[in-house]
């Protein structure tokens, strides 16, 4: 990690959720059929005005290989100026390091799982729940993301 990127503590605060997607699609499912997969995907964008890193979490729960639940949420963080500043190495990318990324990304999977049970609430699906997820298995490195010029 360069050593302009080494601050030790992020100080940051959730500023916004959005519902990126949401679908319940009973025609992909099956009761009688057990067989049951899950399929998790993240991204990252930045704000680059705003001190602002977003954090995407998709989840589909599939049966045959057909998704019959889709979510997908973001949480919205600001980012304080001095943590925001060490993120920004030059001007073409923000690096967000790991360690930071993924405690962004624990939040986020716990908010998509509240969402995930609010939407599904007295519906035959709500008792498909977003089981634990080991988020340091899904960031292996720093989040590197390019900043795209404005002109």
């Amino acid at each position: 990690m360069d050593p302009k990127n080494s601050v030790t503590s992020v100080g940051f605060q959730l500023k916004r959720i959005t519902t990126e997607q949401f679908a319940i699609l009973p025609e992909s499912y099956d009761n009688k059929n057990q067989e049951i997969s899950m399929g998790i995907g993240l991204n990252f964008s930045v704000d680059i005005e705003n001190n602002v890193v977003a954090v995407f979490v998709k989840v589909q729960f599939e049966q045959q290989k057909s998704p019959f639940i889709i979510v997908e949420i973001a949480n919205h963080f600001y980012i304080e100026e001095v943590a925001w500043n060490s993120f920004c190495l030059d001007t073409e990318k923000v690096v967000i390091p790991k360690g930071f990324a993924t405690h962004l990304l624990v939040l986020t999977i716990g908010t998509i799982r509240g969402v995930l049970h609010g939407k599904t609430e007295n519906t035959e699906f709500n008792n498909f729940i977003l089981p634990t997820v080991n988020a340091t298995e899904l960031i292996n490195s720093d989040i590197e993301l390019s900043i795209k010029s404005q002109s």
